[in-house]
């Protein structure tokens, strides 16, 4: 499937502020089952300096710098991805793996410890009960708690807008049953995690309607099977991920796949005559299917 997205993130402030370095985790991944064939990224006000970095986790980022103050910062990605991936659970497991908890080599575990912490160490015997109940249930099959989480939380957990702030614990997002799709994203890992899976968190963007005007950006999860590798589930809709999802980046601490961070300051202290900012964010995201594209095959073009 081939997509071209437009992603536009405005930021106005209520004065002049000085722009602090900002990280731009915009730029879809590119491997195996999912080929970047266009990316361009657009900022107001210029920057002084863009340094292209990838991260500890493999993930291409921006790193921005200013040397300028702006009352109005825009940054504007535009992409055209063709996503691959049609059948993720064919791949055969190491035959070591297929029975939960699973004992894994020495390498293997090196490899998955900073993918087997929790989100909230503190979320308690109500996550811990979900994991036995659904181990239980598939008499400790790997890939069958994986699935059946996965219908799981979809089936008892009522979908939730929440623009703004940090996933909630996973103990409170399955106590009130509901949650945005970065709620049910880290409760899926932490229950995963409670068995011994390496997870990680996926911001990125979902097919969805097409016709859509209000698109948003869209949050799910990565298990690792030793043998078949990383594999994506999606609570919120109660898929497998395949090629209607559209990857960014992927991490074991969510607060490290957000889509931008940085910082602002004033121009002026308030012992200057300077006053609290205040702030003000739109985005502005389309995505559509794009089996035609103007755009020239295999252009990166930074701005």
């Amino acid at each position: 499937m081939r997509y071209k997205i437009c992603h536009t993130t405005t930021y106005t402030y209520n004065q002049p502020v000085i722009l602090k370095p900002h990280i731009l985790r915009l730029r879809p991944r590119c491997d195996g089952t999912q080929q970047l064939h266009s990316f361009i990224l657009d900022v107001e006000p210029k920057h002084e300096k863009i340094a292209e970095i990838i991260e500890l986790d493999g993930n291409a980022i921006a790193k921005l710098l200013f040397n300028t103050s702006t009352e109005q910062l825009t940054i504007s990605a535009t992409s055209v991805v063709e996503t691959c991936r049609t059948n993720p659970d064919t791949i055969p497991l190491e035959s070591w793996a297929t029975q939960l908890p699973i004992t894994y080599p020495d390498y293997w575990f090196s490899q998955l410890q900073h993918y087997q912490q929790f989100y909230d160490p503190t979320s308690g015997n109500s996550i811990k009960q979900l994991a036995q109940d659904i181990y239980q249930q598939v008499n400790g099959d790997t890939v069958n708690f994986v699935k059946t989480l996965n219908q799981h939380l979809y089936s008892h957990c009522k979908p939730q807008y929440r623009e703004k702030g940090a996933p909630r614990s996973p103990r409170k997002t399955w106590d009130l049953k509901k949650g945005s799709c970065r709620d049910l994203a880290v409760l899926f890992m932490d229950v995963c995690r409670v068995m011994g899976l390496g997870a990680r968190f996926v911001s990125g963007y979902q097919e969805g309607n097409l016709e859509r005007s209000q698109r948003y950006l869209h949050a799910w999860v990565e298990i690792y099977f030793p043998g078949a590798g990383w594999q994506g589930y999606d609570p919120n809709q109660g898929v497998i991920v395949t090629d209607r999802h559209i990857p960014l980046v992927a991490c074991a601490i969510p607060r490290y796949a957000a889509p931008i961070s940085g910082a602002i300051a004033t121009t002026k202290s308030v012992g200057e005559g300077g006053k609290k900012i205040e702030s003000d964010m739109k985005i502005n995201l389309s995505i559509a299917r794009d089996e035609y594209s103007g755009f020239q095959s295999d252009t990166i073009h930074l701005t």
